[in-house]
């Protein structure tokens, strides 16, 4: 794990709690969930289909609200934050990547990735700046002109996680980001991640996959909307 952790965690879920109404009653998907993740950490979210890992990424996302309890992004209680400023702390704090990677097929990569820069009203000269450095910095510095559909689905993801870096957030949230790729690719792209990370950017990955997980730091296990393990990943190194 980085050495350079700040003491107030980026992340601060304390008892959260988050039901929906169904036609049969009222279904708990997560229960007195509490964790801290700090500054630098690379975590990833484990659990079977149901246990409320895709739940939480989108309550960390702010893409979903808590039913109770306290969710603390940067130090500022969420709860209070509403319209421009719930928007605002979103597009510049937390990075999103999915397995899907939601690239818009009519737009050069270029501007796939400068998309978030225009909703915060950025020049155009910086706006093509920092995506054009972004792409070279996943290894596409010569595609800025090429359409997705010209593209591998992994040169297709790394596109995406450019776009998630172009506002320079603190946290980047990836959901089953190598859900569509083959394991080859997917090494590739966990490579790039630990690279990120070791940049200093805070990592929160849900993933099923053990091989997968093991490239984070952490593993945190949810089983039927419960934490039931956290627990530091065991070295990779094998003895020669």
């Amino acid at each position: 794990m980085p050495g350079t952790l700040m003491n107030a965690p980026v992340i601060r879920i304390e008892q959260l709690n988050k039901s929906y109404e169904t036609s049969a009653g009222l279904f708990p998907a997560l229960k007195e969930i509490n964790l801290d993740i700090a500054a630098g950490e690379f975590v990833a979210i484990m659990g079977p289909s149901g246990s409320g890992k895709s739940t939480f990424m989108n309550i960390l996302g702010c893409l979903d609200e808590p039913s109770s309890g306290r969710y603390m992004l940067d130090g500022r209680s969420v709860a209070e934050l509403h319209g421009d400023e719930l928007a605002l702390l979103r597009n510049r704090s937390i990075g999103f990547v999915f397995q899907g990677f939601n690239l818009l097929q009519r737009m050069s990569l270029l501007d796939n990735v400068a998309l978030p820069l225009i909703y915060c009203g950025v020049q155009r000269e910086e706006l093509q700046r920092r995506a054009h450095d972004l792409l070279a910095k996943v290894g596409l510095k010569d595609y800025a002109d090429s359409m997705p559909n010209r593209i591998s689905g992994g040169q297709q993801q790394r596109v995406a996680i450019a776009r998630a870096l172009v506002n320079r957030p603190r946290l980047l949230l990836a959901d089953e980001p190598t859900g569509n790729l083959d394991s080859h690719t997917s090494e590739e792209i966990m490579g790039l991640f630990g690279e990120l990370n070791r940049e200093g950017i805070t990592i929160v990955l849900v993933t099923h996959e053990a091989d997968i997980a093991h490239h984070a730091h952490r593993q945190v296990r949810f089983f039927d909307g419960r934490i039931v393990s956290d627990q530091a990943t065991p070295s990779m190194e094998v003895a020669a």
